[in-house]
């Protein structure tokens, strides 16, 4: 581990690390924002569910390489543009938060979906009052997962000449030089480990309800052991 490179470079490393957030940021954003209308189209919907699901498990095989070679030419970019690097992971972060998607409104209670309807919201009211809301701890279970995911897979833009830290991973190769790939190592870990606690803390605001069930679960435990213990030991 060569100490003397890091501190001589930080402002590299700095800079790397902000090419891999605006890299990645975009495609997490525009995942859970398309997963959510087609995972609702998939959950009213067998015929839906099946082809949806299907599709994005097909696209989420294509090997990274591949996608990142065949996007320039579909969307008529230059294979250098970074918008390529983020229209990929954008197709990855959509074919992994589908399936999200579609378990997180299938999830939702039929008989609280029959009750908003019994007092009269709308198709789009019982959606945004009732079946979005109940179905965010799901959805930010996937895409935490997500999240992680595009992390990973950004660093494989080096290969096509995309800079973020992934270029720390071929210059090491290139170069015989270790330190490199340690340092891109820990940054993209530190990253994913941000963003995993940034859409954590975003779900236990957006689900007081969730977070307040949990604590009475924990208060009803503790007293259930502690009840339960003097029984415990005369057996």
């Amino acid at each position: 581990m060569n100490w003397v490179w890091i501190g001589s470079n930080l402002g590299l490393i700095g800079g790397r690390i902000l090419e891999h957030l605006a890299l990645t940021a975009p495609p997490i954003v525009i995942g859970l924002v398309l997963s959510i209308p087609l995972g609702y189209a998939a959950s009213h919907s067998k015929v839906a569910r099946s082809i949806l699901l299907s599709v994005g498990g097909i696209l989420y095989t294509i090997p990274s390489i591949a996608l990142l070679v065949l996007v320039p030419v579909v969307i008529g970019l230059t294979i250098l543009n970074p918008l390529n690097l983020v229209f990929a992971l954008s197709i990855y972060a959509v074919a992994i938060m589908v399936r999200s998607a579609a378990d997180a409104f299938a999830a939702v209670p039929k008989d609280v979906l029959a009750s908003a309807t019994a007092i009269g919201f709308s198709r789009w009211q019982r959606f945004f009052v009732v079946e979005l809301p109940l179905a965010v701890p799901v959805l930010l279970a996937g895409i935490r997962v997500v999240s992680v995911s595009t992390v990973s897979i950004a660093s494989v833009g080096a290969l096509i000449g995309i800079e973020q830290l992934g270029s720390f991973f071929t210059d090491a190769f290139q170069r015989s030089f270790l330190t490199e790939a340690i340092v891109g190592i820990v940054s993209i870990l530190v990253i994913a480990a941000v963003y995993d606690v940034i859409l954590s803390r975003t779900g236990r605001t957006l689900t007081p309800w969730d977070r307040k069930q949990g604590a009475r679960m924990a208060s009803a435990g503790v007293y259930g052991v502690a009840g339960g213990a003097p029984g415990g030991g005369a057996l």
